[in-house]
């Protein structure tokens, strides 16, 4: 079990602990003499590692993406915590525990399971209920629908994104059938529950978050209902209309054709689950970047490049901030004359006959005689 994490270290501790190799490049300094730098990182962060001895000895030991036990001191350079490899060897994946150096779901993965079976058994449909089934009793795809993170940067991007996130669908769907009835309840959770079925197999996740070449040609959507119709095709008797309904789910779960999805919503429930996953999506997303700069004295966020924003993280420190309303009685109001208006420094008051008269009159009337050149500065006005 790893112990000291990347968050933790501190110049001059001496560190010895697993690593994962995300970037590893051979470099030779101004002397002549070789040295290697390192991407290391873990579940809290990454920090960068030198090899300035014996490196063409170390360099043959890894490669990127491998696991390696590292051994050296930490210190501070330009501002930026390293750490000086003095040793090193390749440890083998039965060594690690790969929530060590991904991060992972604060949600147990068993409580995550019991209610994803929970849900499947809710099904009134007998011919959706036998379809998740299909999908959940195959043990080596649960185990990767249960591992496998929800997207690769943009919401719940950890070990267990993808169950979280399609259970927190779920979810909202029983809260919206709930208050609009009349829904096909039992297609909008097979829908929430299958609508990423593909990321199974889009996306790798053993070493690090990436696109599979599957992925990257094909898509989440397509190899989704590559998946659903395998499973459909194998249970006699599934209804092909309720088929086609449950598959434009899958295709049109983007909403519109700039964001990837090949339909467009076309029955309510697609309407549904489109705003529904993306409101989660977006809760995660806008959440995990609140949280990234816990330390930082800034009541804004750093700009979010896929959002285009920055976020102002005070929001609710601001309102637990205001003074709690007093109960009992409201205090009665005397009469009092109207009080005289208040001025800005160099504007004049307008009486309540101006004003009145100016709503009578028309745009021309009241702009007449007004300068209209917006581009022109303060002190060429003055």
């Amino acid at each position: 079990m790893k112990q000291v994490f990347v968050e933790s270290i501190q110049e001059r501790d001496w560190v010895e602990s697993p690593f994962l190799v995300r970037d590893k490049i051979m470099a030779m300094a101004k002397n002549g003499k070789p040295y290697m730098t390192l991407k290391l990182m873990d579940r809290t962060g990454e920090i960068e590692g030198r090899v300035w001895d014996r490196v063409d000895e170390f360099a043959t030991r890894f490669e990127k993406d491998d696991f390696i036990l590292a051994k050296g001191k930490a210190s501070v350079y330009l501002g930026k915590m390293q750490l000086v490899v003095q040793d090193l060897e390749r440890l083998t994946d039965e060594q690690i525990d790969l929530s060590d150096f991904l991060p992972v779901s604060e949600r147990l993965p068993e409580d995550m399971e019991r209610e994803l079976h929970a849900k499947v058994a809710s099904l009134e449909d007998g011919h959706l209920r036998r379809l998740l089934e299909s999908f959940f009793a195959d043990e080596d795809f649960l185990r990767r629908y249960r591992t496998a993170p929800a997207a690769k940067a943009m919401h719940h991007v950890y070990l267990g994104g993808l169950l979280e996130h399609s259970l927190a669908v779920a979810d909202l769907v029983d809260d919206i059938c709930r208050r609009y009835p009349g829904l096909n309840r039992d297609l909008l959770v097979a829908g929430a529950l299958l609508h990423d079925v593909g990321k199974v197999d889009e996306l790798c996740y053993e070493r690090s978050f990436d696109y599979t070449d599957e992925g990257k040609l094909i898509g989440h959507i397509v190899m989704g209902v590559e998946l659903v119709d395998e499973k459909i095709r194998a249970i006699p008797g599934f209804p092909p209309r309720l088929a086609m309904l449950l598959k434009h789910l899958l295709l049109s779960h983007h909403g519109q054709y700039e964001y990837g999805s090949p339909k467009r919503p076309k029955i309510i429930e697609a309407v549904i689950l489109n705003f529904l996953d993306d409101l989660d999506s977006k809760i995660n997303g806008v959440r995990t970047h609140m949280e990234r700069e816990p330390d930082s004295p800034s009541g804004w966020t750093a700009y979010h490049r896929l959002y285009d924003r920055y976020f102002f993280k005070d929001s609710f420190g601001a309102e637990a901030a205001a003074p709690a309303a007093v109960e009992g009685p409201a205090p009665a109001v005397k009469p009092q004359s109207a009080a005289k208006p208040q001025t800005m420094p160099g504007r004049a008051v307008k009486s309540n006959e101006s004003r009145s008269r100016g709503a009578s009159f028309t745009l021309g009337d009241q702009l007449r005689g007004k300068s209209l050149d917006l581009f022109s500065t303060q002190d060429d006005k003055e």
